[in-house]
């Protein structure tokens, strides 16, 4: 039987910015061929609710630039996830720093980073459906407490309708 991590989320951490930006100067430092560094979900917008997990799309040059990248992310003790979303996106977690730290390497021009970006700056400048998007997190947060996976698919709905919108505007 596998236990599954409980999904928690906690309020906003003002220190949360903060803390991407020392993340971001030592990611930039390992991956110096790295065209961006971003901070993305929930903990890249004021005031929402999240799990304490810094997540960060690091955009590279292009596929070939994927494996050694994921060599240093490996030689820093950043635990491999896998291609989950199978859109040019290799996942990262370090357990090791506090908050703790989702990396994800795509090429430029990935299409889930075009995505998560206009997510995440439509709540920023929308924050009506940044409040709607954390009262459905903590209601899913609530029912599916020890199923992360299915927490974050009965999410992808209003996910996927924000992005249109944002992409349209």
């Amino acid at each position: 039987m596998t236990m599954h991590k409980p999904v928690e989320l906690v309020s906003y951490d003002r220190e949360w910015p903060e803390a991407f930006q020392r993340i971001r100067a030592r990611l930039l430092a390992l991956l110096p061929q790295a065209l961006a560094i971003d901070h993305v979900g929930s903990t890249a917008i004021p005031d929402m609710t999240a799990k304490s997990l810094i997540d960060i799309d690091i955009v590279l040059p292009g596929l070939e630039h994927i494996e050694p990248a994921t060599q240093v992310l490996l030689s820093e003790n950043y635990e491999p996830r896998g291609n989950r979303y199978d859109d040019e996106v290799w996942a990262f977690l370090s357990r090791d720093s506090s908050p703790a730290e989702r990396v994800y390497l795509c090429p430029a021009g990935n299409g889930t980073h075009r995505n998560r970006l206009a997510f995440r700056d439509y709540l920023i400048a929308h924050p009506e459906a940044a409040a709607d998007y954390a009262a459905l997190k903590r209601r899913l947060a609530a029912e599916f407490r020890m199923d992360g996976d299915r927490y974050t698919a009965e999410k992808r709905e209003f996910v996927d309708t924000i992005v249109t919108r944002a992409l349209k505007g």
